[in-house]
C-alpha cells in the first residue's frame, strides 16, 4: 500500500495538541490566547520571524530525512546527532584548510565532504550490525557521544580560535552558503534541504534500490528469499542516512555559523527522530513537520519574551504534538511489522 500523508488527520492532531497546550498554560496561570498569538507572531509575523523559523527548521529537516531513510530499511539510526556533528566538523575543516577554490566550488565541495564524513561515521555501526549483530540503537547512540566529546576536544584545544569561545577559525568566504532572506540567518541550506526531501521521495518510490530498501525494512526474511541482498541494502540505507545527516551539519556551519562552535547543536539529531515520526515517515511530510518544530522553537522564544511564559511550556506543546500525531502511527507501524513476521 502506498504511503499517504492524510493531511486533514494530521492537522486535526496538531490542533488538538495546541488545544491541550493552551489548557496547560491556563492551569499554569498564563493567558493562553495571548501566548498563542505571540507564538505565531514570533514564528511568522514578520520577515525576520519567518527567516528564523525556517532557519530552525533546516537542520531538523535534514536529520528527519536521515532517520527516515534508515528506519524505512528496518534500522533505528538513533545516532543521527553524531553523524550531524561529524559532518559539521568536516565541513568546517574543509572550509578552513582547503584554499584556492572559488564559490560555489568550494562551498559545494565542503558540503559534500561534510556529507561524506557523516556517511563514513555511519558505516561503522552499519558493519557492526550486519556482520557482528551489534544492535544499532546502542552503537549509534554511543557513537553520538563520541562525536560530541571528540569535536568538543578539538575546538577547545588544538583547533581553538583565539578568544574565550570554544570555536574554530572562520571558514573561507568562498565556502559560505549565501543568505537568501537577509538580514536573517536563512541560507541556501534550506532549499537544499527541500531538494533532499524530494530526492529521498523519488529514491524510495521510483528506484530499484529504494524499493529494495523498503522491502528489506518490511520483511528482511522474505526479501532474502526473493534474492534481495539484505545486508547490502541495510548498509546502503545506513550510509545514505549518515550522508544526509552530514550534509545537514555542513549546511548549518557553512550557512549559519561560519565556523564550528562547541555546542552549536541543541539536539537537532534527536529532534529529527521526532519530526520524522510526526511527518509519518514520509519525506514530504517531514517538510511540514520540520517547519512546525521550527515554529515552536522560534515562536517559543518570542512567546517567552512577550508573555513571560517559560520556554519549557513551548516544549510541552512540542511533546504533545509528537504524542498526538506520531505515537499512534508508530505503534500501528511496529504492530504491522510484528504481525507480518509472525505469518512467515
Amino acid at each position: 500500500m502506498k504511503r499517504g500523508l492524510r493531511l486533514p488527520l494530521e492537522v486535526f492532531a496538531v490542533g488538538l495538541a495546541f488545544l491541550f497546550g493552551m489548557l496547560v498554560l491556563l492551569v499554569a496561570g498564563y493567558p493562553p490566547l495571548q501566548a498563542l498569538f505571540a507564538l505565531f507572531r514570533g514564528a511568522f509575523g514578520t520577515r525576520n520571524a519567518l527567516g528564523q523559523t525556517l532557519t530552525q527548521a533546516t537542520p531538523i529537516l535534514f536529520t528527519s530525512l536521515a532517520f527516515l531513510l534508515g528506519f524505512r530499511s528496518g534500522i533505528f539510526n538513533i545516532g543521527v546527532e553524531g553523524q550531524f556533528l561529524v559532518g559539521a566538523f568536516v565541513a568546517a575543516l574543509s572550509g578552513i584548510f582547503i584554499r584556492g577554490l572559488s564559490f560555489p566550488v568550494h562551498a559545494l565541495l565542503a558540503l559534500f565532504l561534510g556529507g561524506l564524513g557523516g556517511a563514513i561515521y555511519a558505516l561503522f555501526p552499519a558493519l557492526l550490525k550486519v556482520y557482528l549483530g551489534a544492535h544499532e540503537v546502542i552503537t549509534t547512540m554511543m557513537l553520538s557521544y563520541v562525536a560530541l566529546y571528540l569535536t568538543s576536544y578539538f575546538v577547545n584545544y588544538p583547533l581553538k580560535a583565539p578568544g574565550w569561545v570554544a570555536q574554530t577559525e572562520l571558514v573561507a568566504s568562498s565556502a559560505r552558503l549565501p543568505r537568501i532572506l537577509p538580514p536573517t540567518q536563512l541560507s541556501l541550506a534550506f532549499p537544499i534541504a527541500i531538494g533532499f526531501a524530494f530526492l529521498v521521495f523519488w529514491f524510495l518510490e521510483r528506484t530499484v534500490p529504494g524499493f529494495s530498501i523498503k522491502a528489506v525494512g518490511m520483511n528482511p526474511e522474505a526479501s532474502e528469499s526473493r534474492g534481495i541482498p539484505v545486508r547490502k541494502y541495510q548498509v546502503l540505507a545506513f550510509v545514505l542516512s549518515g550522508f544526509i545527516a552530514g550534509i545537514g551539519g555542513g549546511g548549518e556551519i557553512l550557512g549559519v555559523h561560519g565556523r564550528f562552535v562547541d555546542g552549536f547543536s541543541p539536539g537537532y539529531g534527536w529532534d529529527g527522530i521526532a519530526v520524522s515520526l510526526v511527518g509519518r515517515l514520509h519525506p514530504l511530510g517531514c517538510i511540514f513537520a520540520s517547519v512546525l518544530f521550527g515554529m515552536l522553537r522560534a515562536g517559543g522564544m518570542v512567546m517567552t519574551r512577550v508573555t513571560k511564559v517559560p520556554l519549557d511550556l513551548s516544549l510541552i506543546i512540542q511533546a504533545l504534538v509528537i504524542l498526538f500525531v506520531a505515537a499512534p502511527f508508530f505503534i500501528r507501524y511496529l504492530g504491522g511489522l510484528l504481525r507480518r513476521r509472525r505469518m512467515l
